[in-house]
């Protein structure tokens, strides 16, 4: 069924029997927490340009079926003709709610990111995907998937080591609890004056309608 949970404007008050969230105009004392600048902030670099007027804010998990299924067909119609286009840009949060091995692909994808090659490794993981919790994501896997993208294996090694990332990965999660995430993938779309909630891998259509609604 498709579940499109309607947004209006900038700060949330609450969620609203679990269905959708409401926003109203900020008071004094509102939190703040869903500004467009705290959406994106922390998360992957842009997919896109960054003044692309529609922003895609995907949270995932890199064990997850239907993420997997997102990134492995939807995704590749709306980057062809909406991200490439200029229309929307995307970011990826980490919502690592398969366990440790989740944690550790993410963690490992912001190691490649300080060599700049987040989104190549991103989708070498996707490329490489072996089912939920099948043990498929170990050190000997993510740095195999560090040599096909080309990255320093001993600063992607000792970045790993060091767990550079964990707390970054942690922060998301929560983050994403706080503000309503409960699944993977979970979809944020939004423009400067609403957001579009979208929960699973809907169809290609329901994308497209939400970007007519922004």
């Amino acid at each position: 069924m498709t579940k499109l949970y309607l947004l209006a404007v900038p700060v949330i008050i609450g969620i609203i029997t679990g269905m959708f969230m409401v926003f109203f105009p900020e008071t004094e004392n509102d939190s703040k927490l869903l500004t467009t600048t705290k959406l994106i902030k922390n998360g992957s670099p842009i997919m896109g340009e960054s003044n692309a007027p529609i922003t895609i804010l995907e949270w995932g998990d890199y064990q997850c079926t239907f993420c997997y299924k997102f990134h492995q067909n939807t995704l590749d119609i709306i980057y062809e003709d909406f991200i490439k286009t200029g229309k929307v840009k995307l970011v990826f949060k980490d919502f690592p709610l398969n366990g440790p091995d989740s944690l550790l692909a993410a963690e490992a994808a912001y190691c490649a990111n300080d060599q700049e090659k987040y989104w190549e490794y991103h989708d070498e993981i996707y490329k490489n995907w072996g089912g939920e919790r099948t043990g498929w994501i170990t050190r000997e896997s993510l740095e195999k998937f560090a040599v096909s993208t080309n990255l320093d294996i001993n600063n992607f090694n000792k970045c790993l080591d060091d767990k550079k990332y964990q707390d970054k990965v942690i922060t998301l999660h929560e983050f994403g609890k706080e503000i309503g995430i409960d699944a993977t993938p979970s979809f944020l779309v939004f423009n400067d004056q609403k957001i579009i909630k979208i929960r699973g891998n809907q169809p290609l259509e329901v994308f497209l309608k939400t970007f007519d609604e922004l």
